[in-house]
């Protein structure tokens, strides 16, 4: 959505010394970029041990309560060098990004699935057995996240070709 302030907001954005410096210097865009798809590798692969074991699919020697405990901490520390290296890009491209109905959608869909991995894990740090006897819930909130997640993949990938 393209609206007017939004815009002016990002007529403001790449007037400022910082964009103009992102955007002057050849190396930062393809250095962030590169940054923000190893962090993406590392959350994606850790979401997806956790949620194959919510499925039953894998790591099912393991309770679920250890197999967070051992990828949780990639996937909450991953994310704020998403946030940072995304919001670099952001700075470097106001208008390409913020106007963007695929960034717009991946901001979303991003919204929605830490909702419901903190609930998840909220559910899980409250009892350790919770997803346990929860099982078809699990599975449920396995596929949903995985399905989120997805999603926020290839609306992050159609930013580049709208």
């Amino acid at each position: 959505m393209k609206t007017k302030a939004l815009l002016d907001f990002c007529d403001t954005i790449d007037a400022t010394a910082l964009s103009q410096a992102i955007q002057a210097t050849k190396w930062v865009v393809p250095l962030v970029q590169t940054v923000h798809i190893l962090a993406i590798a590392a959350l994606l692969s850790s979401v997806l041990m956790i949620n194959l074991r919510l499925l039953g699919v894998a790591g099912t020697d393991q309770t679920l309560a250890r197999v967070s405990e051992r990828f949780r901490p990639v996937v909450w520390w991953s994310l704020p060098v998403l946030l940072a290296s995304g919001l670099i890009l952001i700075i470097g491209e106001p208008a390409r990004a913020l106007t963007n109905p695929f960034f717009q959608l991946k901001m979303c869909l991003l919204a929605v699935v830490l909702i419901v991995t903190l609930l998840s894990q909220r559910a899980l740090n409250g009892d350790s057995g919770f997803w346990d006897k929860r099982v078809a819930t699990g599975r449920a909130i396995a596929m949903l996240s995985l399905l989120l997640w997805a999603g926020i993949v290839f609306a992050g990938r159609w930013i580049a070709y709208l």
